[in-house]
Order: structure tokens, then sequence, then C-alpha cells
């Protein structure tokens, strides 16, 4: 009974006591060119599409917190698991709710960067786009995110240096018309009535723009509770992949990961090595990496599993039709 006392603390402490560490190993995949919960990943409205072929696997982490001393214990002894002190996950100061907010944030400018960036790369001509309308706000209900501001009071803008210098020279209370174009709807003409703003002297519209590509058409992104920006890459080439004839992956299974910018620049993710061998999991024997995260790659390999090396959105279509048809593409 002395004996056996200690082992039933020990257990109860292996059963009871928390660690201060988060466990990340590889995440579900998810196929750009399919469906989920019935509803296509990307689904494109108000143009011709094309029909896909094969895979282009966006791949994820997964990632679990409040783990107890022994389930910590069994994720290291895996192998297939990395602990992680919580401290770098959870930021001190920050709940778990206001990080999860930042990477659901992360993820939807990715899915806008990934849509302007394939339209800039299809050569879709630029335009004052508004990206946001704050709400509560002058805007709302006037305006749209996705719309394409072409003239105010008559005066066409046609990027955003041109656009924010008219605006300055209005004042809150002032009465502005804005000329717009609507995705999947007759251009439009709307009057809007200026508020005010302690950062600034002059008329606030209450909408964010930028300069980027712009279609009249529509492109949403059905993926839900995936959190954090790596998915740009992926989404981008299925978009590419939708709106031009032949397809970019073939037969193969091609997975991969990267942040995409609105130019079309793929920039480096974490966690590539769980992202690889959930890929290779699902059955991918193409992964898209991007150039930063190629040592770390290689350093990961996993057997069966070709590593391509991608800067731009371009050169990735590059390599995937070099993939397909035989041709050495650059690797990692």
């Amino acid at each position: 009974m002395v004996a056996l006392a200690p082992v039933l603390v020990f257990g109860v402490l292996l059963a009871v006591v928390t660690v201060p560490f988060v466990s990340l190993g590889p995440g579900p995949t998810f196929d750009t060119l399919g469906e989920v919960d019935g509803k296509q990943v990307v689904a494109i409205q108000g143009t011709q599409t094309h029909p896909t072929s094969g895979h282009l696997n966006m791949t994820t982490v997964s990632q679990r917190d409040d783990l107890t001393l022994g389930e910590a214990l069994t994720l290291w002894l895996s192998g297939q698991e990395q602990l992680m002190p919580r401290d770098l996950v959870y930021p001190p100061g920050k709940s778990r709710e206001e990080v999860d907010k930042a990477n659901n944030t992360d993820f939807k400018n990715s899915e806008d960067s990934a849509e302007y960036a394939a339209l800039g790369y299809l050569k879709y001509p630029s335009a004052v786009t508004a990206a946001t309308v704050n709400d509560p706000g002058p805007s709302v209900g006037k305006l749209k995110a996705g719309d394409a501001l072409d003239m105010v009071d008559g005066h066409p803008v046609a990027n955003v240096e041109q656009f924010t210098d008219y605006l300055k020279k209005t004042k809150p209370g002032q009465v502005v018309t804005i000329d717009y174009r609507r995705k999947n709807e007759p251009a439009g003409t709307t009057q809007i009535t200026l508020g005010s703003n302690k950062d600034r002297d002059y008329g606030y519209m209450g909408v964010a723009v930028l300069d980027a590509p712009w279609a009249p058409f529509s492109v949403d992104f059905n993926l839900a509770n995936v959190g954090g920006p790596s998915a740009g890459l992926m989404f981008s080439l299925a978009v590419v992949d939708k709106l031009t004839t032949g397809d970019l992956a073939g037969s193969t299974f091609v997975a991969g990961t990267g942040t995409i910018s609105v130019d079309g620049k793929v920039g480096p993710i974490g966690g590539i090595g769980h992202k690889m061998a959930a890929a290779r999991s699902a059955g991918a024997t193409v992964f898209l990496v991007p150039a930063k995260n190629c040592y770390e790659a290689t350093s990961n390999r996993q057997a069966g599993l070709r590593l391509v090396k991608v800067e731009t959105l371009g050169q990735a279509v590059d390599a995937l039709h070099a993939v397909t048809s035989g041709g050495q593409p650059p690797s990692c």
C-alpha cells in the first residue's frame, strides 16, 4: 500500500495537472478545387468557369491547448507532435479569443489578397477598390466591400492617391456623389453625407480603399474556421485554374502553402513540417514551398513528396505546368 501511494499520486498528476504548452501537429487539408459541406471551396459567379481536375490542397496545422501532463507526454513521445510554450502561441495580455479573432481576420485578408493576386495575374485592370465599409459609418447601405469607385463628384479617380486627394478638399457634412461598379450588378451612383473623424479635419467616408485588380464577377471562399493567412497561394491558384482553360494540376495531387500579397508575391509561413506531413498523409506527391521556407522544408523532407520552390503566383503557375508536362520546376 505504501509503495502504491506514490504511483496513484503520479497518475492523478498526469490526468489532472495542466501544463503551459500547446501541441502543434499535422492538420486537415482541403482541396481548393473541391467542395466542403456541399459548397465549392472557391465559388466564382457571374462569368464562365472551366472544368478542373487533380488536387490543389491547402494545408493546416492542428493545435491543442489546455493539455494535461499525461497528454503532453503522450503527444511528445509520439514524435509527430511539437510542444511549444503557450506564451509563444497566446502572448501574455491577450486572451485566446483575441488571438483566434486575429487569426480569423488574417484568414479573411488572405482571401481578399488571393482574389486580387489571381485577377492581377490574369491582367484584369486596376481600380480604386473598397476593401471594407465601416459599420457604423456614412457609407453603410450605400457602398459595399468590393465596389470599384470610379468618380467622386464627377471627377475620375484612377488610383487611391487621386481619391484621397479629392476627399482632403471636403468638409464634414458635405454631400459627395460616388460613381461605382458593383460585382454581378449594374453600375450605380450614390450620394454620401460625409461624417467627421478625430484623426482628420476633412470629410470622413468610412471606406478603406486600395488599388487592386477588379473584375465584374464575384469570387467567394467557403472555408470557415481555418485561421491564419497561409492559404493565400492555394486559393489564388484555384481562382486561376477555374478562370483559364486547361488544368493546372492535371491528374497530379498537389498540395502547398504560402501567404500571398496583392501583387502576387508568395511569403513564408510557420509549421511547414507539419503541413508537409499532412499533405503526404492525404496523398499529395507535389508540395509547393515558399522560397524562404525551403531550408526548413528540406530538413523535414517526406518520402514521396516532391518539393517545388515558388516566390510568386506566376512562378507557381509555371511550375505546375512544368510538373504536368514532365518538366523540371524549381525545387528546394
